[in-house]
């Protein structure tokens, strides 16, 4: 079967992207922006949160080693999808919780994604499931940020890294280095 591509939006993209590296089955990661009208927007414009884009990741993987449930899963313990245009210290459109599905089949597990994981959450899921759209790539520096900066960025050592610490510890049977 050919790889498949998810797209999701859960605050900053190097947080997100951090995780899905890791995972099992998936083939690539890559940070870009989405939902947005501008064209061609960069890291500047976007984090001015004007441009009405979401910081997100583009995910390729095979479908026969992780399937789509399985990320949305994933996605949903590993951010906060109760808060509005949050996650953590990042406010604006542009930190929103999003799925971009390219197909009705990823449409209609998006949705029962989200009812599947309400019971996780005391508040209610605010994640949008949003039209898939243009997408943008982000600027070099930030593929694979954590990996290249890793606790040497303070951010990455506050807000990366332990996000990173408690998705590796509940999936570690689903990591790469498991396999």
């Amino acid at each position: 079967m050919a790889t498949e591509i998810a797209t999701i939006a859960g605050g900053c993209f190097w947080c997100t992207e951090a995780v899905f590296n890791e995972l099992r089955g998936v083939d690539s990661v890559v940070s870009g922006y989405i939902g947005g009208h501008m064209a061609n927007p960069d890291y500047k414009s976007v984090c001015g949160g004007d441009t009405g884009h979401a910081e997100a990741i583009r995910i390729a993987f095979d479908p026969q080693v992780v399937d789509y449930a399985d990320l949305l899963d994933i996605f949903f313990h590993t951010h906060d999808p109760t808060t509005l245009n949050r996650q953590g210290a990042d406010t604006g459109t542009q930190y929103r919780s999003a799925i971009y599905p390219n197909s009705p089949e990823q449409r209609a597990a998006a949705e029962a994604a989200i009812a599947r994981n309400q019971d996780v959450w005391d508040s209610p899921i605010v994640t949008s499931i949003e039209p898939d759209s243009v997408w943008y790539p982000a600027e070099a520096y930030h593929q694979r940020y954590f990996e290249r900066n890793g606790t040497a960025n303070g951010y990455c050592a506050a807000v990366v890294a332990p996000k990173l610490a408690k998705f590796r510890k509940g999936y570690a049977a689903r990591l790469k280095t498991a396999a």
